[in-house]
């Protein structure tokens, strides 16, 4: 049998394995191995093949796969946060005191009962506080210095 077909056969194996794991490394695999068939069906030997091979294959792993990991990671930072986890962090605006028992906030354009982060603390009407934690639907607050 030609070893192109043999290096195509492999090729198709890893491409099918990768169909299962979905780790684009055996996809690199089998483009290294479509590489090696080019090689042989072009009159190159045994061993230029497995050396294109096993280069191609190296190279993909190395410094392909890494950059395609990057970019399918979910960027998941404080700018694509949503629901009450985008609240944490923002700035609010006491409408009533808040203590560590009661009171409301303006979060954005929205009203939110709160409670004083640290349990001791008073904060009058008006100041502007930094929303720590969301708590059901009360935001814990702590003033801004």
């Amino acid at each position: 049998m030609d070893s192109s077909i043999i290096w195509i056969i492999v090729a198709a194996i890893f491409g099918i394995a990768e169909i299962f794991t979905l780790t684009a490394a055996l996809g690199l695999l089998a483009v290294a191995a479509l590489a090696a068939a080019a090689v042989a069906a072009l009159g190159g030997g045994g061993a230029v093949q497995f050396v294109v091979f096993a280069v191609v294959a190296v190279a993909g792993l190395v410094v392909v796969r890494p950059l395609m990991r990057r970019q399918l990671r979910p960027r998941l930072g404080p700018q694509h946060r949503f629901g009450v986890a985008a609240l944490v962090g923002r700035q609010a605006r006491v409408v009533q005191e808040v203590t560590g028992h009661a009171g409301r906030v303006r979060i954005g354009g929205e009203e939110w009962s709160a409670r004083a982060y640290d349990e001791s603390l008073v904060i009058p009407a008006g100041t502007t506080v930094d929303v720590i934690e969301i708590e059901g639907a009360t935001a814990l607050v702590y003033p801004r210095e």
